[in-house]
């Protein structure tokens, strides 16, 4: 798969065809795009072309807060490949960026940099300075400019419209169940393993705590998660092209796949006041401080509770690991 970041210097595509959106996530709405327009490049012995924007565009002209990502963009890269895209442009979204008018977005940016011979949008596209620009737009613009427009219909899973914003409120909400099944996959994030107050060791459940190693990164709702832990190999871990881009989904080929408990909270027990990720993974005791982790999310065990002791912690945790073990098996 090609990437370009320069819009300047992208070649002259053979009859493109082309989507456009910020596929965070890359889940099945996504994936039936994907399907459509290899479908239609292949048929005109073309080749797929996906526009996306990093930042996200939310992020430069949404609310203050911003948007937590499904997948960074490293992680969106090889979700893409792995859909066998030919070509990836990666748009930097910024202010004049946004600025540009519909009119504007579609002759010099569309027209001119991508040449498409065929555009493919999902039902809601819409485009522009003000998101003013949709499909109809598109449709007269591609009867001037000589390209095809197709569109394609909302997609339903039952009855829940797949959309980004949709699995983040489930992750949020601790629904895994939804979440994984509009995704397509099990959701996931790496992070690195950081030093801890080793508490867990104390009452008999090690963890290894990590930091994201995006901040961006959107994390699950507080509580006890099943997870699989995939561990590079220290060769891989070291090496440039893993690092930049296969270590982001695991591969049995090059890791090592651990099951395990995890916990998201603040720790009421000891008075927490910050947000933690820990993971006690099973039949492991191995100094992995500094590597970074590969984590999917599997299934939500229970909500985050208070503690009256470590003691009344230690029973819950407990009871905690024999229902996750119960769940591998």
């Amino acid at each position: 798969m090609n990437v370009y970041k320069d819009l300047t210097t992208l070649p002259k595509f053979n009859k493109a065809v082309v989507t456009i959106g910020t596929f965070d996530g890359v889940h099945l709405g996504h994936q039936q795009i994907i399907k459509q327009i290899k479908q239609e490049a292949k048929a005109i012995d073309g080749e797929t072309v996906i526009v996306t924007f990093h930042p996200h565009p939310r992020n430069i002209v949404g609310d203050t807060s911003g948007v937590k990502l499904l997948t960074t963009l490293n992680e969106k890269m090889v979700l893409l490949e792995q859909q066998g895209i030919n070509n990836v442009v990666i748009v930097n979204f910024n202010d004049a960026f946004a600025k540009l008018t519909a009119e504007e977005y579609v002759k010099y940016f569309l027209y001119e940099k991508l040449n498409p011979h065929t555009l493919i949008i999902g039902y809601d596209h819409k485009f522009g300075k003000d998101r003013s620009g949709d499909y109809h737009m598109l449709e007269i613009f591609g009867k001037a400019l000589n390209f095809c427009v197709k569109e394609i219909h909302q997609h339903i899973i039952n009855t829940v419209t797949v959309s980004s914003t949709e699995i983040r409120k489930a992750l949020l909400h601790s629904n895994l169940t939804i979440a994984n099944k509009l995704l397509g996959y099990h959701y996931f994030f790496e992070g690195i393993v950081i030093k801890g107050d080793q508490l867990g060791r104390t009452i008999g459940y090690p963890t290894a705590n990590l930091q994201l190693t995006d901040e961006d990164k959107l994390v699950p709702g507080d509580g006890v998660y099943a997870v699989k832990v995939y561990r590079l190999q220290p060769k891989e871990q070291s090496d440039n092209e893993v690092q930049n881009k296969s270590k982001f989904i695991p591969h049995t080929a090059h890791s090592t796949t651990l099951n395990g408990m995890m916990y998201i909270g603040s720790r009421p027990v000891v008075n927490g006041k910050r947000r933690v990720i820990e993971i006690n993974i099973f039949d492991f005791d191995e100094d992995i401080y500094g590597e970074v982790l590969h984590v999917s999310v599997l299934q939500y065990t229970r909500g985050d509770m208070p503690f009256t002791s470590l003691e009344a912690l230690k029973e819950q945790l407990a009871i905690d690991k024999e229902t996750v073990v119960n769940f591998f098996k």
